[in-house]
């Protein structure tokens, strides 16, 4: 499918050979390293629509522990760390699955956020007890900050997504999705610094299905960059999508991404509204990032077995409902 927002790479697919120094191995160890600190999230059963059918799943990452998939490449970071201190720099929900394990682990946890992070999640990372710093700019100055912090304290820096430990965490997902649903023929990936998508990437390096990521329309880095043949940056930006504002491609996900991922689909904040609605109808309560790859497999509209990863549900509301947590101690923040 060739169209102004849509991005298509040469041919790939089962048998390729992912480079570098990741690969399955590392996406096994960092499953069983992490089993404790996660939940194996369900496939429920997607919007039925006119391309789909009724073959659309969608892999339920907003009910994972913390409210995001971004506890699995947390967890599995600061366990193989060992760290007792750690700096970040986040939109909010890598940065409330750190203050989780952080909390569980009596690690002290500095979580830098960039101008435009939502409060409720800045408000939730700091009821979890870490520290929280705001710089008046994008994502780019944000990482800055971060390096810089983590300098100064001797702490161990632990990105959102450009980390190979990150990125293992996060391909556990694409282990658990193709597990229990292999004949899928396609899977589309919320896109954002790249590391769900990068371990969608080396989850799928041998099997034969189609790897599809989803950018904002108004922050396309990777399919930007692919097409510049380099890493681009692009300025800050105000996408619906809060947890996918980032502004250029990480060091370690883009040349995973760049040698294995089928297609990259560029989709409206008005389509990330859309499908977000129709999660909430479905009573899947994600939040707008968390629906982007539920916008872009309706965009390109393949009749196929196709699944959508929900990456978050971290809505304010669901963050100021009141709960108790996994130890049945109440908290005001529902992680």
């Amino acid at each position: 499918m060739s169209t102004a927002g849509t991005t298509g790479t040469a041919g790939r697919g089962a048998g390729t050979r992912i480079p570098g120094a990741l690969g399955g191995a590392d996406l096994l160890a960092a499953a069983s390293r992490i089993a404790p600190y996660v939940v194996r999230t369900p496939l429920l059963r997607g919007p039925v629509t006119a391309a789909h059918g009724t073959g659309l799943l969608l892999k339920a990452e907003h009910l994972q522990l913390g409210g995001s998939f971004k506890m699995r490449g947390a967890a599995n970071a600061v366990l193989a760390l060992g760290a007792d201190r750690v700096v970040t720099g986040s939109s909010g929900n890598h940065g409330i699955a750190l203050a989780r394990i952080a909390r569980t682990l009596g690690i002290r946890l500095t979580v830098v956020l960039a101008a435009g992070a939502m409060p409720s999640k800045a408000a939730a990372i700091r009821a979890l007890g870490a520290e929280t710093v705001q710089v008046g700019g994008g994502v780019a100055e944000r990482e800055e900050r971060a390096r810089a912090l983590a300098a100064e304290q001797g702490a161990a820096l632990v990105p959102s997504s450009d980390h190979p430990l990150v990125v293992a965490g996060q391909g556990t997902v694409g282990l658990e999705l193709l597990a229990a649903a292999p004949d899928t023929e396609t899977v589309y990936v919320p896109t954002g610094g790249g590391g769900l998508l990068a371990g969608l990437c080396l989850a799928a390096a041998d099997h034969p299905v189609r790897v599809v990521g989803v950018e904002p329309a108004l922050t396309p880095r990777y399919a930007r960059s692919l097409a510049a043949g380099h890493p681009v940056r692009l300025p800050p930006c105000a996408t619906v999508a809060d947890g996918l504002r980032g502004q250029s491609p990480g060091a370690v996900p883009y040349p995973i991404i760049r040698d294995r991922v089928d297609e990259l689909i560029a989709v409206g904040d008005a389509e990330i509204l859309a499908a977000t609605a129709l999660l909430h109808r479905l009573g899947v309560d994600a939040e707008p990032s968390g629906a982007v790859a539920l916008a872009g497999a309706l965009r390109a509209g393949r009749r196929e077995r196709a699944a959508a990863i929900v990456s978050g549900g971290n809505t304010p509301a669901r963050l100021h409902t009141p709960h108790h947590s996994p130890t049945g101690t109440s908290t005001d923040v529902r992680i």
